[in-house]
């Protein structure tokens, strides 16, 4: 099981999956990473199906934040083999980011989300860094919030038509200091979809600040479905 699929999340693109794809190089893989429009959740899952076709075998398909609803719903196709979710929504049948996230905890921390332009979202960028990246050097973070690719609002309330968890395997990292989706959210949502689960001291952007955790767990995922496939 060589293949992985890389899917990013809102507010940026697929260049954040840069540490992890050197880290599952070098051991060997081949990597891909999906450039998810964000507009809609419908195209969103287009652009993984694509990338996914042309697989030369089935892949282990991974997704960051809002790319975990993208996996979960182009998951179902027969090129996946397993997924991963790193700290990403994982949504039932019907659900979407949207549903997931309308009535938060009182005790969580809000994402500072700016009210939607011409139909697109932002995240203030005065507040990026604490919220999405709070373990990324300053630099680095300053540069992802003033990079960030303009999320759609209907990609938030594209609900899932059948969630690939349900009949393939799925692994999940939670990183515990993440300000965006509460961990206690990701607890639940991982445990409903009986995924393995790992959790890892970090941020919303623990892909990008501790690639090698996430490059880890989805070596773990590669090995294991190799393994299922060979018993």
């Amino acid at each position: 099981m060589n293949n992985i699929v890389l899917v990013h999340g809102g507010f940026v693109d697929g260049s954040g999956w840069e540490g992890v794809y050197r880290s599952l190089k070098k051991k060997g893989y081949n990597v891909s990473i999906v450039q998810n429009p964000t507009l809609s959740l419908a195209d969103d899952v287009a652009a993984t199906k694509r990338i996914l076709a042309s697989q030369d075998r089935p892949a282990i398909l991974v997704g960051h934040s809002y790319g975990g609803a993208v996996i979960t719903e182009a998951g179902n196709d027969p090129k996946v083999a397993g997924l991963v979710y790193i700290t990403a929504f994982a949504p039932d049948k019907g659900e979407s980011v949207a549903t997931l996230i309308k009535d938060p905890p009182p005790d969580v921390p809000v994402p500072p989300i700016l009210p939607p332009q011409d139909g697109y979202l932002f995240l203030d960028r005065a507040k990026f860094r604490a919220s999405f990246a709070g373990d990324v050097d300053a630099e680095r973070a300053a540069f992802m919030a003033d990079s960030q690719v303009p999320w759609g609002v209907e990609a938030l309330s594209g609900k899932i038509s059948e969630p690939a968890w349900k009949t393939k395997p799925s692994w999940y990292l939670i990183a515990t200091d993440d300000k965006m989706i509460p961990p206690d959210a990701q607890r639940s949502m991982s445990k409903r979809a009986g995924s393995t689960v790992v959790e890892v001291k970090g941020s919303h952007a623990i892909y990008v600040s501790q690639p090698e955790a996430v490059a880890s767990l989805i070596e773990q995922a590669a090995k294991s479905v190799k393994t299922s496939a060979a018993a």
